[in-house]
């Protein structure tokens, strides 16, 4: 399965690197495509929708340098974007032809608002990743409403009810680029979605990484996440490394990161 990274979170990666040196050294690495947030900020600070946009478009300049005039970059909306701001966000970047922009719109209004942007704005979306089971996604994907189901495997239902929509979406000829939420999940992925027949892209930002709790992960090389022939999702766990990390995560003070507009009411990070 191909694959993409998040922020260029590969080996070699430094913090202060530009986006478009992050953009080229993810294509360099064999990853079919670079994908970002909008105009991410600090956690907790404000949020200024329309000025974001300004800042959106001048990363997504330097994707596309980054990648190049044949490489692929997505850009993730992370639901921060109102209707308005959504739809002069995607026309601000449509010239420079992203994969697709993912979750341009509030989740809460998916199935209002994406038929409404499908019809004002001519860039791929991509729907989906905290939202959803077979019956919310299919009347999107019946209307090419949304060109990828970004659905997440353990909210949908699990293995059996991802495959479901896989299907749907193979009828309507609609792509699928799963949400990763961890090894064992985007394990469940490549073993379920592996034989899909439409377009398919993975996430994964593990790469060079030691994962205590998975001593026995995928193959993942240049780019490219395999199916293997060990015994179930083909990884292999170590319970013992699981209650320290539930615990760090239930008692971490950051976990929950917020935007603030600029008139200090909260909005969607």
């Amino acid at each position: 399965c191909e694959c993409y990274n998040t922020a260029g979170i590969i080996p070699g990666i430094k913090p202060d690197m530009s986006v478009k040196d992050r953009a080229a050294a993810t294509i360099a690495a064999g990853y079919r495509a670079f994908r970002m947030g909008a105009a991410d900020t600090p956690a907790n600070t404000t949020f200024n929708t329309r000025q974001k946009l300004n800042q959106l478009y001048e990363e997504c300049v330097q994707a596309r340098e980054g990648v190049g005039k044949d490489g692929d970059f997505c850009i993730d909306f992370h639901q921060r974007f109102d209707l308005s701001d959504a739809i002069r966000g995607c026309d601000l970047i449509e010239s420079l032809a992203p994969l697709f922009v993912e979750d341009p719109v509030r989740a809460e209004g998916f199935g209002e608002d994406l038929p409404r942007l499908r019809k004002l704005v001519k860039v791929p979306i991509a729907a989906g990743e905290e939202w959803g089971n077979r019956w919310d996604f299919n009347p999107l994907v019946e209307n090419h409403d949304i060109d990828y189901v970004r659905a997440t495997l353990p909210n949908v239902g699990g293995i059996t009810e991802m495959m479901k929509i896989a299907a749907i979406c193979e009828t309507h000829f609609v792509g699928i680029v799963p949400h990763f939420t961890g090894p064992i999940a985007t394990a469940a992925l490549v073993n379920s979605l592996g034989t899909f027949s439409g377009p398919l892209l993975m996430e994964y930002n593990f790469e060079g990484k030691e994962l205590p709790h998975v001593p026995v992960g995928l193959d993942f090389k240049h780019g490219k996440l395999y199916p293997n022939d060990r015994p179930g999702l083909g990884v292999e766990l170590d319970m013992s490394k699981l209650m320290p990390i539930l615990e760090v995560t239930k008692y971490d003070t950051n976990r929950a990161q917020t935007y603030f507009r600029p008139d200090g009411s909260i909005t969607n990070w």
